[in-house]
């Protein structure tokens, strides 16, 4: 008889995917499914994307992290698979455009992290079934706590899902939590139909404990730091308080240094506009205007001579490291060097 093998999160943890798979002797002709959330915090999320693509009867579902990247919204952990995935990410992401968010077998319907009671599959929010942020505070409207949706499934169907993380496999009504941390140290869980047996296998280390010490330099220097904000710049900072890697440190601590710095700068790039202003206004007495619309800058030193020019234009229009750098090279001027 041909079965069914529903693994919960893998977190990027392919060396105990591959022996949760020997353990529960995984054949051609079986139909493997990840509930989704294959990739991000463990150690080999490219293997396990591999894995997984190119095995012929697999099913990924569409997890929160899946659609993450899909969206472009990068965290932490996945800068990290972006710089693993390396020339791959883009085909990576295009991939992640055809997972389905949900799968309906004769004995369950496997989801990544919830579902509505009472609804059809085809009606159910998507951001619901991937477990969003806007699809948990739908389920808290619903339930008060999105956590609790399985205690109000009465559905004959059984409901496997992951995202949560359980110390071990829960079952809740005709629900089944699947996801028990294995990129936290704990276990790989997965179910097989149509016996419902469950198998689990121990993980290998703390792997996301171990990754967010290894990429913290790596990821510090691939962010675009020259293009972001001064509000992201100083936002990332924070973040970075607890770092005591000296390598990162160093460069944390310049970054820091350079936003100290930020605000004077402005009012350097102030001066020098109201002088450049006065400056040609005195060599080009009867046509100012013209001599202005030469210059990049033209709308700064158009405010400068209307004595209208404030730090708050400077600090609204010069709100990039690159803005600041490339100003101050038009205008001839030393400022802090950036250290990235």
């Amino acid at each position: 008889m041909n079965r069914t093998i529903i693994v919960g999160d893998i977190h990027g943890c392919y060396d105990e995917l591959m022996l949760l798979l020997d353990q529960v002797n995984l054949t051609p002709e079986d139909l493997l499914i990840a509930v989704g959330d294959i990739v991000d915090r463990g150690n080999k999320s490219l293997e396990v994307y591999r894995y997984l693509r190119h095995r012929p009867n697999t099913v990924v579902l569409m997890g929160n992290h899946e659609r993450k990247h899909l969206n472009g919204i990068l965290s932490y952990s996945q800068e990290i698979v972006r710089l693993q995935f390396g020339p791959e990410y883009p085909e990576f992401i295009q991939w992640l455009k055809t997972l389905p968010y949900y799968y309906v077998l004769p004995e369950a319907i496997i989801v990544h992290a919830a579902l509505e009671n009472g609804k059809p599959m085809e009606e159910q929010r998507e951001e619901v079934l991937c477990g969003t942020i806007s699809g948990e505070k739908h389920l808290e409207r619903l339930y008060e706590d999105a956590a609790a949706w399985p205690a109000h499934y009465t559905g004959d169907r059984a409901v496997l899902f992951g995202h949560r993380v359980v110390e071990k496999p829960l079952r809740i009504n005709n629900t089944w939590a699947l996801d028990t941390g294995c990129c936290h140290g704990q276990q790989l869980t997965a179910i097989t139909l149509p016996d419902m047996q469950l198998h689990q296998v121990q993980a290998l280390s703390n792997h996301w404990q171990s990754e967010i010490k290894r990429w913290q330099l790596p990821v510090l220097e691939s962010r675009k730091w020259r293009q972001m904000e001064m509000k992201a710049i100083r936002h990332q900072l924070k973040k970075l308080d607890f770092v005591n890697e000296p390598e990162v440190k160093v460069i944390v601590e310049a970054l820091a240094h350079w936003a100290g710095d930020y605000p004077r700068m402005l009012e350097r790039l102030k001066e020098r506009l109201d002088t450049f202003t006065a400056d040609l206004k005195v060599a080009h007495p009867d046509d100012f205007v013209n001599a202005v619309q030469e210059h990049a800058f033209k709308n700064f030193l158009f405010k400068s001579a209307a004595g209208q020019l404030k730090l708050s234009d400077l600090e609204n229009s010069l709100n990039t490291p690159v803005k600041v750098l490339e100003l101050a090279l038009l205008l001839e001027m030393e400022v802090t060097p950036f250290p990235l």
